[in-house]
């Protein structure tokens, strides 16, 4: 998993409504990039209602906040609309993103090993450069955390 320094790789990828996002796009803004296994499921829904809780607050903190899974671009269009979510949420169908940021991994659930995403949060500041890294996450007050943080830099 990138850590702190590391420069952040760039991306660009489809995202809900239709878009597309890279990083370079966002150059000159601190970027919240939070990695998550799967739309619509319990954490993954609690993580993204609580960034959106806190929207306002990352907007204040000057941080535009970003999610990822592999879930598809359809999907996320659900989940954006179902929980009306005012960021945008990046379909990394091929993993090449999770992969790049080393959050794709061996997992294991009642015995059985399989690959999936390590829920993960990194800050970017606005050159690129990954400034804070959680490996793993724990979604309660995981977003008030990262605004702490945020606030720190």
């Amino acid at each position: 998993m990138l850590e702190a320094g590391n420069k952040a790789p760039d991306f660009n990828l489809p995202t809900n409504g239709g878009g597309t996002l890279s990083l370079k796009s966002l150059k000159g803004k601190t970027v919240v990039l939070y990695f998550y296994p799967k739309d619509m499921t319990p954490g993954c829904t609690t993580e993204a209602q609580d960034f959106r809780d806190h929207s306002k607050d990352f907007d204040k903190a000057g941080a535009v906040v970003v999610g990822v899974s592999k879930d598809s671009v359809k999907r996320h269009d659900n989940f954006v609309e179902k929980l009306s979510l005012p960021f945008q949420l990046v379909s990394d169908e091929d993993g090449t993103l999770c992969e790049a940021f080393g959050v794709w991994v061996e997992k294991t659930l009642y015995g059985r090993k399989y690959m999936g995403i390590a829920r993960a949060t990194f800050i970017i500041d606005a050159k690129g450069t990954i400034r804070h890294v959680w490996p793993k996450v724990k979604v309660k007050g995981h977003a008030e955390d990262v605004l702490v943080t945020l606030k720190a830099l």
